[in-house]
């Protein structure tokens, strides 16, 4: 059975009433610091800032790599003490955000500095979370505007050009008891600091560079199909799709290349203002359901996922992708309006494959009722999508994703 009107009515107006209720909060963004070497800046500003002990929130690979010795070189010469949680999984747990926690509390800090890519940030934020509302377990924190209290300063050094999680209001755990992933999100959970420093991420892996450079690229696409744009983040997304495809086959080619990698940070940061007000889409839904179920990669979903849900947005979306299409500076002169937006889709898998990230992810079929349940519970009614899914269309669609055929239901 298709979705049903009452359905449909009841997500619209749930987002138009969100939209309203949206402008009442806080959208202030973060302090930017960017540029080559501007991780060396950061420490001095944690002093002038009043903070003598600070809980820094990375993962062993980063330690290992000796990446933040910058950092910690130059909190000791500030005279700041700081201790270290290297234990973030890949996929960030309660588990890992209750150590966290701990380690914040034994040492009384007064700050925390997220240092990697989604998964350390998202572990500080919601570490965060816990820490203002210590009687509030993670589990209750789940969905839209329930922390809603102020969180101890925190300041996001992404090590990836991807998630955007040094601005955004989103944070997501994995609940390794029920295979669950899902996402907290409240504006308190946005970063005061933002620290762009390309350097950090000129050692990244190519697929790294590419899985997280499509994220990037997901967050503005979503956010600028979706019905709940303002005139800033229509313009961030803009920027964020054009620095993308200009830049990200560059970076992914020539790991080394410091413009490439700047613009690929800053294209990452702007998509992630886009989406923080403007929200995401069934792309995200369905790829943090399978990162719950088989620990997928977040952006490895994202980049695979990504084709299969524009296509099924079909014409309605068909406007919003054609502007983005010549935004994306592709050869669209004397194409209508829906062969430019299918131009748009194919050149987005074009780019997967150029890159080596693969058409399909693996699903098992007697999953897949579960994983469209779940990703409908998180998609409807908040994300403002340019058409509404429903289970049927889901199953469909994921059948898709894990290239199931026809006759495996």
């Amino acid at each position: 059975m298709a979705v049903t009107k009452l359905t449909i009515a009841y997500c619209r107006s749930y987002q138009a009433a969100f939209r309203v209720a949206v402008k009442f909060l806080d959208w202030t963004e973060p302090q930017v610091i960017k540029g080559e070497g501007a991780l060396r800046k950061l420490p001095e500003i944690v002093k002038n800032n009043g903070h003598y002990s600070v809980l820094v929130v990375t993962d062993k690979g980063l330690m290992g790599l000796n990446l933040l010795d910058p950092l910690f070189e130059g909190l000791k010469e500030q005279g700041i003490n700081f201790v270290v949680y290297d234990g973030v999984q890949p996929n960030p747990t309660i588990a890992n955000i209750e150590e966290a926690v701990k380690i914040y509390n034994n040492h009384r800090c007064s700050a925390i500095i997220a240092f990697g890519g989604g998964s350390p940030m998202d572990c500080a934020k919601i570490c965060g979370a816990r820490i203002a509302r210590p009687n509030t377990p993670v589990k209750k924190m789940r969905g839209t505007l329930k922390v809603l209290k102020k969180l101890p300063m925190l300041y996001a050094v992404p090590t990836t050009a991807g998630t955007g999680s040094e601005t955004t209001l989103a944070a997501v755990v994995s609940d390794p008891s029920t295979h669950e992933k899902y996402a907290i999100q409240d504006p308190v959970l946005r970063p005061k600091y933002a620290v762009l420093d390309p350097t950090l991420t000129v050692g990244l892996p190519k697929h790294i560079t590419s899985t997280t450079g499509m994220d990037a690229l997901t967050h503005a696409v979503e956010a600028y199909i979706g019905q709940s744009n303002t005139p800033e983040t229509e313009e961030a997304a803009k920027k964020a799709v054009r620095l993308i495809f200009d830049n990200i086959k560059t970076a992914y080619d020539d790991g080394k290349n410091i413009e490439a990698r700047e613009n690929m940070l800053e294209a990452s940061y702007l998509a992630g203002c886009a989406f923080t007000r403007a929200y995401v889409g069934y792309v995200h839904a369905i790829g943090h359901n399978l990162g719950g179920m088989y620990g997928t990669p977040h952006g490895l979903a994202m980049a695979v996922i990504l084709p299969y849900v524009l296509e099924f947005f079909g014409e309605t979306a068909h406007a919003r992708l054609a502007e983005l299409a010549d935004v994306a500076g592709l050869e669209t002169a004397g194409l209508a309006e829906h062969q430019k937006a299918e131009l748009f889709i194919e050149t987005i898998k074009e780019m997967n494959k150029y890159m080596g990230i693969p058409e399909h992810l693996e699903i098992q079929p007697n999953d897949v009722p579960t994983l469209a349940q779940r990703a409908l519970h998180e998609a409807n009614p908040l994300y403002p999508v340019p058409k509404i899914m429903g289970f049927p269309d889901c199953v469909e669609l994921i059948g898709k994703i894990g290239n199931l055929g026809e006759n495996w239901k």
